[in-house]
């Protein structure tokens, strides 16, 4: 049986219990003058990997680990030196075999969210080379960083 939740589109930083802020480098602009698209997914990526550590404990040496799946982001304002971003990350939806995540890279020059990412994350088997199923202790820990 899969579990979901959902939540609405209008939360704000707040809502987040894992959060990162980042310097934004006058190199991460590029020939338009604002923060080239990769940047926003390495911000992603830090704060998945945090969310992740904080859920699973580690990332590296074990049998079973979390492994993206998929990555999408949506741009909505432009990012330029000078500024510090916050990124944010949380579950959205609980599935037997995935979590659906988000992550959300907000402004403090602007005071407005910049970006959305959703991020499908798979438990993966190392040891058979396998995807299965969300190990309970995951959900468990999910549930109570995310107050669901």
């Amino acid at each position: 049986m899969t579990k979901k939740f959902r939540r609405s589109g209008m939360e704000s930083l707040s809502d987040y219990k894992v959060t990162l802020s980042f310097p934004v480098r006058w190199g991460e602009m590029d020939a338009f003058q604002h923060v080239n698209n990769t940047v926003y997914l390495k911000w992603i990526e830090h704060a998945r990997v945090e969310y992740l550590t904080t859920i699973n404990g580690t990332l590296t040496q074990q049998e079973m680990g979390p492994i993206l799946a998929r990555l999408d982001c949506i741009y909505i304002h432009p990012v330029h030196f000078p500024d510090t971003v916050t990124v944010g990350f949380r579950t959205t939806e609980i599935m037997d075999d995935r979590l659906i995540c988000e992550g959300r890279i907000f402004s403090e020059k602007h005071q407005k969210l910049c970006a959305i990412s959703h991020n499908t994350i798979m438990a993966y088997n190392f040891k058979k080379q396998i995807k299965d199923e969300i190990p309970e202790a995951w959900k468990a820990k999910i549930m109570e960083l995310d107050e669901i």
